[in-house]
C-alpha cells in the first residue's frame, strides 16, 4: 500500500466530523440546541486524531521524506500545509476553550464556538484538497521505489508513540457518533 492512500483514507474520515460539526455549527447559530459537549469531543477528534495522529504522520515522515528528496520546507507545498496546521490547531485550541465557557453557562460563547468550528471547517476543506490534489501527486512522483514501505512502518510508529493501540477504531468510531448525533 502507498503511504499517500493511508493519508488519503483518513482524511475522509476527518472530512465526516467535518461535515458534523459544520452541521452542529449551523445548528447552533440558528439557536437549536446542541450540547456544548459535541464540540468537545469534535475538538478531541481534532486533536487526538487529525492532529495528533494524521498530521504528525505527514509532518513527521511524509514531510520529511520529502525534504530528504529535496522539497523546501520552508515555502512550497509544505510550508503551507505546516502554516495551516498551526491554524487548525489555533482554531481547534479556541473552539474547546468557548465551548467549555458555553457548557459552564456563558451564553455570549456560542458565537465563540461557531465561529472557530466554521473557520476549522473552511481550513480543513482547502487544505485537505490541496493535499489530495497537488501535494500527494507531487510525493507520489518523488517518492523511490522502497519509500512507501519505510514510511508505512515509520506511520505505524507514529500511531503507537502518538495514539497508542486501536486508535483508528476509536476514532472512527467517535466520528460516526458526532456524525449520526447532528444527522451528518
Amino acid at each position: 500500500m502507498r503511504a499517500t492512500k493511508i493519508l488519503m483514507d483518513e482524511h475522509r474520515v476527518i472530512e465526516r466530523v467535518l461535515e458534523a460539526l459544520e452541521t452542529a455549527a449551523h445548528a447552533l447559530d440558528r439557536g437549536d440546541a446542541v450540547r456544548p459537549g459535541f464540540f468537545l469531543e469534535a475538538a478531541d477528534f481534532i486533536s487526538s486524531f487529525a492532529d495528533g495522529c494524521h498530521h504528525h504522520k505527514e509532518e513527521g515522515v511524509l514531510f520529511e521524506a520529502l525534504a530528504a528528496l529535496g522539497m523546501p520546507t520552508e515555502a512550497g507545498p509544505i510550508g503551507v500545509m505546516l502554516a495551516e496546521h498551526e491554524e487548525g490547531r489555533s482554531y481547534t485550541r479556541a473552539m474547546r476553550e468557548a465551548a467549555e465557557r458555553l457548557e459552564g453557562g456563558d451564553a455570549a460563547a456560542r458565537s465563540d464556538v461557531v465561529r472557530n468550528a466554521q473557520g476549522y471547517v473552511a481550513l480543513l476543506r482547502q487544505h485537505i484538497a490541496k493535499e489530495d490534489n497537488v501535494l500527494f501527486p507531487m510525493a507520489e512522483q518523488l517518492i523511490p521505489r522502497g519509500g512507501h514501505e519505510r514510511m508505512l512502518l515509520d506511520f505505524e510508529r507514529v500511531e503507537r508513540e502518538r495514539s497508542g493501540e486501536g486508535v483508528h477504531e476509536r476514532y472512527h468510531a467517535l466520528a460516526e457518533r458526532l456524525a449520526t448525533e447532528v444527522g451528518a
